[in-house]
């Protein structure tokens, strides 16, 4: 992969990085790396905290206490129960200026943890009524600790903000027990208002190089969206197959003619797309022909257009391979998660305070990732920029390592400062250059 676009944008504002110098910055981050510096050991004693005693989306009232004590005890305005169990810490600068929005997700996931850790998850807990155990397995853990930390770090500086900064703490990322996300929610409860908010940067960790910093200008996390295909045939006798209508065939080559929706009638040199069928549930003994069948889709894509397209390819050929049977089917669509894209000025503005952040060697263009994120809410209501952290012990291959939701997903503590760093500096940058 070309890492061309990266130079360009550290090249077009290398004018814009000597502006800033002579504002003061190199002083601004000197005093951000002062603080960073002593508030890790606090950060890690937060993630291992929070990472013993996961919480499943909708039940973070553990963690949002612990966040909610926090942010007051550094002065902040801070409302809770927003959105579920998210909280709002509002810090105000020494001078007026724009809002900026920071944001990290709480919840953990009902996996069994793997990894041999002192501070291992032992927590069970009960997930669409059944028992399992519960892991921060994606590394919310770490987005709550960094966040908590950022905190810290802009809260002992805010004589110097010219402007305003909203921590976003959010519930149920990975899962809504009333079908609208976390970052709905919380938009919802007026987590971007009073006052509103002119900008937001997120981060996740990654199976990535060690402190890495990976993002990408415009698409870079897919849209998820889920589709269900109920099919009607006719119930009959296994031995009498022409008195019925055959749900379970007529479930088949559905399945089978999706698999021409991206190979054959979607152009996907502009940006790739994903139909998968994960589920196909159909009847109860060997001998009955059942007279329907379910299918569950998972449906990843980049681009608005491309996605409605490929609904209405979808719709079309089971409607047409049901017809041909004799069979009737309906289709239906959730509303899923839209694509994370990065405002592509507001990430050509930021790259030279990532870099800043991580060593210019250190931010890696990224390739587009059909993995979702519901952040994207959050960039509808003001521009937006999401960056990654990798997380992987130094020296060790990225392509070696557990991927996020595994039971043996790993994240060196020794990476996390990067992202504080990155956070604070991000915010910072972003006041001093105004909207």
């Amino acid at each position: 992969m070309t890492r061309r676009p990266a130079l360009l944008l550290a090249a077009t504002f290398a004018l814009a990085s000597t502006a800033r110098a002579q504002k003061g910055v190199g002083a601004l981050d000197a005093e951000i790396q002062r603080r960073v510096e002593a508030v890790t050991a606090k950060v890690v004693t937060w993630r291992r905290d929070i990472h013993e005693h996961p919480e499943l989306s909708g039940e973070e009232v553990r963690t949002s206490r612990l966040v909610a004590e926090h942010l007051r005890a550094l002065g902040l305005d801070v409302r809770t129960e927003v959105g579920g169990h998210g909280v709002v810490g509002l810090l105000r600068g020494g001078k007026p200026g724009p809002v900026v929005a920071l944001r990290a997700d709480m919840d953990a996931l009902p996996v069994e943890e793997q990894v041999d850790l002192p501070f291992k998850s032992r927590v069970k807990a009960t997930f669409l009524g059944a028992p399992v155990g519960v892991m921060h397995a994606c590394g919310h853990d770490n987005h709550v600790a960094i966040l908590m930390g950022t905190a810290e770090v802009l809260a002992g500086m805010k004589a110097m903000l010219p402007g305003t900064v909203k921590f976003v703490f959010q519930p149920a990322e990975e899962y809504s027990p009333t079908g609208v996300g976390g970052a709905e929610s919380m938009l919802r409860d007026g987590a971007f208002e009073n006052p509103r908010v002119d900008a937001v940067f997120g981060l996740h960790v990654f199976p990535a190089s060690h402190g890495a910093i990976i993002t990408r200008p415009g698409p870079w996390l897919a849209a998820a969206n889920d589709a269900t295909i109920i099919i009607k045939g006719k119930q009959t006798h296994g031995a009498q197959p022409w008195n019925g209508v055959d749900a379970v065939l007529v479930g088949a080559q559905v399945v089978t003619a999706l698999q021409a929706v991206v190979s054959r009638q979607v152009d996907i040199t502009r940006v790739p797309a994903i139909v998968t069928v994960g589920a196909f549930q159909a009847g109860v003994r060997s001998n009955i022909i059942p007279d329907s069948a379910v299918l569950r889709l998972s449906i990843r894509t980049f681009d608005a257009a491309m996605k409605e397209d490929i609904f209405a390819r979808i719709r079309r050929t089971a409607e047409g391979v049901a017809a041909a049977s004799g069979a009737t089917v309906s289709v239906t669509f959730d509303p899923g998660v839209p694509a994370t894209v990065n405002h592509p000025a507001l990430t050509r503005r930021m790259w030279p305070t990532l870099q800043r952040a991580a060593g210019a060697s250190g931010v890696i263009e990224s390739e587009l990732v059909t993995a979702s994120e519901d952040f994207s809410f959050f960039m509808e209501k003001a521009p937006g920029l999401f960056i990654g952290l990798g997380v992987n012990p130094r020296g060790s291959d990225p392509r070696r390592a557990a991927p996020n939701h595994s039971p043996f997903f790993f994240a060196d503590e020794g990476a996390l400062p990067n992202g504080v760093r990155a956070m604070s500096m991000l915010a910072v940058d972003y006041l001093l250059g105004g909207k």
